[in-house]
């Protein structure tokens, strides 16, 4: 009998409207494999109904029939059912809080959790992600608060404006066009003098961080290292009509407590010995790209406290701050939550320490939106099945009745197997502890 799988209606956030499996995979793993295709019905998924019908899957108003069920965000508690496998970004291997409930649902049904965030290669490199993605719409997102930041803040003829929000372009590609012809207009027109030099820093080097210079080299740009961002200021000769990009590593970001040198491995290994260093780039910055991974054993890079004490001396360069990493209350400690496609940006005032949603007020802007890649939702898609694609029939074909070390998966997906039959894997019993 063929192996089905389901393909879960994404609940979790209004504008949702990504999917781990497009129609057209559907219809390869349906032909090349055997297996059945059931799509859970959507209003709102970027593709519709009638197009997995066309593919050849059903579509139904629940996965009952399906033991293994993909998705992409959160699953609501009551919609978990007993001994089942289900494949999505839990949000669970940091012990996170405020999906610990979820968790622990699962264990006492019995599921099988395999989590994308953890498929990886020998050497730890994650294989199916939405990173890019979220890095190509947080920095056109960004683009575009810049311009309406600007306005409100008196700069109404600005060249950002011609940037729209992520969602609202059909496609990267016309999304692409709309910047470049805004790098066009910069170059031949130049920026406002008010705003040169133009600078922004990028955080991370990873594929977050790539897609976010995918589109900011779509402006005039040169790269520049952060040393030389700090003697930027005092360079008379720089041209108006080019963006200045620069790009922070580790070792830009925080230093050891005892004066020592900087080491990568000792960072990784004992980040309480380190504090922040990355202040001294602050004031020198137009926008803020935060794309690196953070969790709490690490310094933050931007705290409610500097940013008190940058304000003392009125409306400082920094304008706004792209958090497309968005840990609340994290390495921007005044990202106090993810935003709302629908809502996404809000100017957080450093002064009473409270955001205010949308581009007026007193303060540094924040966008924080926490489902970028659903600003892409058909490129994002796409590029995620693409990756998906090849493990989907071991997913579905495994016997999860089998001990963990009989299990038949491959090494990539074993390692991401976080619940076993309700119970935590060796490899995240540490979880047990949030529980």
């Amino acid at each position: 009998m063929a192996a089905v799988i389901g393909i879960r209606h994404e609940d979790k956030y209004l504008m949702e409207r990504r999917t781990p499996i497009t129609p057209s995979h559907a219809k390869k793993l349906m032909a090349s494999h055997g297996l059945q295709v059931v799509a859970q019905t959507s209003p709102k998924r970027v593709f519709t109904d009638h197009e997995y019908l066309d593919a050849g899957a059903r579509v139904e108003k629940d996965l009952r029939d399906c033991p293994v069920i993909f998705g992409v965000k959160e699953i609501p508690i009551e919609a978990f059912e007993h001994n089942k496998t289900y494949v999505f970004f839990s949000h669970v291997i940091k012990g996170q809080p405020y999906n610990m409930p979820m968790l622990k649902a699962m264990m006492e049904k019995g599921v099988n959790l395999i989590d994308y965030e953890c498929i990886a290669d020998d050497q730890n490199k994650r294989l199916i992600f939405f990173g890019k993605y979220a890095g190509l719409a947080g920095m056109i997102n960004s683009l575009w608060s810049m311009g309406q930041r600007l306005k409100a803040l008196g700069h109404g003829d600005n060249p950002f404006l011609g940037v729209k929000q992520s969602q609202h372009y059909g496609s990267l590609r016309e999304a692409r066009e709309a910047v470049s012809a805004v790098g066009r207009q910069i170059a031949e027109k130049g920026l406002p003098k008010e705003l040169q030099p133009f600078t922004i820093g990028f955080t991370g080097y990873g594929n977050v961080s790539i897609g976010a210079q995918e589109i900011a080299n779509l402006l005039p740009s040169r790269e520049i290292t952060p040393r030389q961002l700090l003697e930027l200021k005092k360079d008379n000769s720089l041209p108006g009509n080019v963006i200045h990009k620069v790009v922070f590593k580790e070792e830009d970001l925080s230093r050891r407590k005892d004066g020592a040198a900087f080491e990568l491995q000792d960072y990784y290994k004992n980040p309480n010995l380190y504090e922040n260093d990355f202040e001294q780039y602050i004031p020198h910055l137009t926008i803020l790209m935060n794309c690196m991974y953070w969790d709490d054993r690490y310094p933050r890079i931007v705290t409610k406290d500097y940013l008190e004490k940058l304000f003392r001396g009125g409306q400082p360069k920094l304008t706004v701050i792209g958090d497309v990493t968005c840990d609340p209350d994290g390495s921007i400690e005044c990202t106090h939550k993810g935003t709302a496609i629908e809502d996404p940006v809000f100017v957080y005032n450093p002064d009473t320490r409270k955001p205010a949603m949308g581009f007026a007020g007193h303060g540094i802007l924040v966008m924080a939106v926490d489902i970028l890649p659903s600003e892409l939702p058909f490129d994002a898609s796409m590029s995620f099945a693409d990756a998906l694609f090849p493990f989907v029939p071991a997913i579905a074909g495994a016997n999860y009745d089998a001990g963990f070390e009989n299990l038949d998966l491959p090494p990539a997906i074993k390692k991401a197997l976080i619940l076993h039959k309700g119970k935590l894997t060796p490899a995240f019993e540490y979880i047990s502890h949030h529980l």
